[in-house]
């Protein structure tokens, strides 16, 4: 008997973790990418595995926030105008599930993902031989005001009540545990659960070496769109390269996606969220785990490449050249709260991370083609939830009953 045809659309970490998976169950994959080995928002991320997250980024309160957030030229949320009336529908969508109600329905279906993180991670790592890039000290997030941390104090009881251990500590605490830490921390909460990977890049490209041990076919191009040729099997539309053929397709195409979607006859409300960050290979300090930092919204990672310093969210679009200032402002800030952080000689990069209004993942068939499935969408937690989602696509591509109830992240909740 013939193995299933899989073409995968996309080689970031939700393609690849889709394809590990797809391979694992017994399906003959190909993945296809514009650059299947550029820069992706999968090589230059933060790292960070981070489970906890089950908030979603419309909680109650944040839109009253976003307002100061844009004139703060420190600010984690900036908007660049050219782009603002596109992203209208988007806002409107994303004030819509501000409310207490749909805060508790997406808080739980993000809980459903990611409660089952490490048990889809570890043996993908353990399989592929990769096991020691995952480092489990959880994460700490710092306040420098008693005002910030009860701003969040809402967010901290919902993940509570998702299971999330929620230690609080004092800023001397804090100090303790990351000495790097200046007297500007006053409260800090640490989450045991959360841990981070030591080489976003090195894992990527671990994976992918992986796949083309395991016969994965990785081919550079373009799907501009994709037809039924019958009831089993579907045509693939190359750009300037013709047509292939397939049992099955995943869309997996990270903040591209949406564009093929609808070419495919699905509406979905999807943005590239753009992130920044700076590598410093000499940081001149020693940091543990990953530092979160409350009030500004951005995070540093101990990696094995240096200390990472990565966050903020910029709206302008696809096309729009990257605003490297925002890298220097992330440095900036963190300086203020490691005094002793060395700032010269970093690395500045900056990723598309494809963002829904309700912070909740693509994960699904198409409406119209049953035999083409989404996976996009996942925001801030794609290496977070690639393992799972991967494991997700692969029982949805094979007719399994997945293990939770796959309503929620189904591209229909856009139409």
């Amino acid at each position: 008997m013939s193995k299933l045809e899989v073409t995968v659309i996309g080689a970031g970490i939700i393609g690849l973790a889709a394809a590990y998976h797809l391979v694992e169950a017994g399906a003959q994959v190909t993945v296809i990418d514009r650059d299947p080995e550029g820069d992706k928002t999968s090589l230059g991320n933060a790292g960070g595995i981070a489970v906890t997250e089950v908030v979603p980024a419309s909680a109650p309160g944040v839109a009253r926030r976003v307002v100061g957030w844009l004139f703060d030229p420190l600010g984690p949320l900036s908007i660049r105008p050219a782009h603002a009336l596109n992203l209208i529908p988007w806002l409107i969508r994303f004030a819509k599930v501000g409310t207490p109600k749909e805060v508790e329905r997406i808080s739980h279906a993000l809980a459903a993902i990611n409660s089952r993180v490490y048990n889809d991670l570890l043996p993908m790592l353990h399989n592929i031989g990769l096991s020691a890039q995952l480092q489990r000290k959880g994460a700490l997030t710092v306040y420098e005001t008693d005002v910030g941390y009860s701003r969040d104090a809402r967010e901290w009881a919902c993940k509570r009540s998702r299971g999330v251990e929620v230690e609080e500590v004092t800023g001397s605490e804090a100090r303790q545990m990351e000495p790097a830490l200046g007297p500007k921390v006053r409260r800090a909460v640490f989450t045991r659960q959360w841990s981070h990977v030591s080489d976003p890049a090195s894992l990527l490209r671990g994976l992918r070496s992986w796949l083309v041990s395991r016969n994965v076919i990785i081919k550079k191009g373009e799907v501009v769109n994709v037809a039924a040729n019958s009831a089993s099997s579907i045509s693939l539309e190359l750009r300037d390269e013709g047509h292939i053929s397939a049992d099955r397709a995943v869309v997996a195409s990270g903040a591209w996606s949406g564009t093929l979607a609808k070419r495919l006859g699905d509406q979905v409300l999807l943005e590239s969220e753009r992130g920044y960050n700076t590598t410093l290979q000499n940081p001149g300090i020693t940091v543990e785990r990953q530092l979160i930092f409350g009030e500004h919204k951005f995070v540093a990672t101990p990696l094995s490449c240096g200390l990472r310093i990565g966050g903020a969210a910029e709206f302008g679009g696809l096309d729009a050249p990257a605003n490297y200032k925002r890298s220097a402002v992330l440095v900036q800030l963190a300086s203020q709260y490691l005094p002793g952080l060395r700032t010269n000689g970093g690395t500045s990069w900056a990723g598309h991370r494809p963002a829904t209004p309700d912070s909740l993942p693509v994960i699904g068939a198409c409406s119209r083609q049953p035999n083409v499935f989404y996976a996009f969408g996942h925001g801030h937690l794609g290496r977070t939830q690639a393992a799972t989602t991967g494991k997700l696509i692969s029982d949805l591509v094979f007719r399994k009953t997945p293990p939770i109830d796959m309503t929620p992240y189904g591209i229909c909740r856009f139409t």
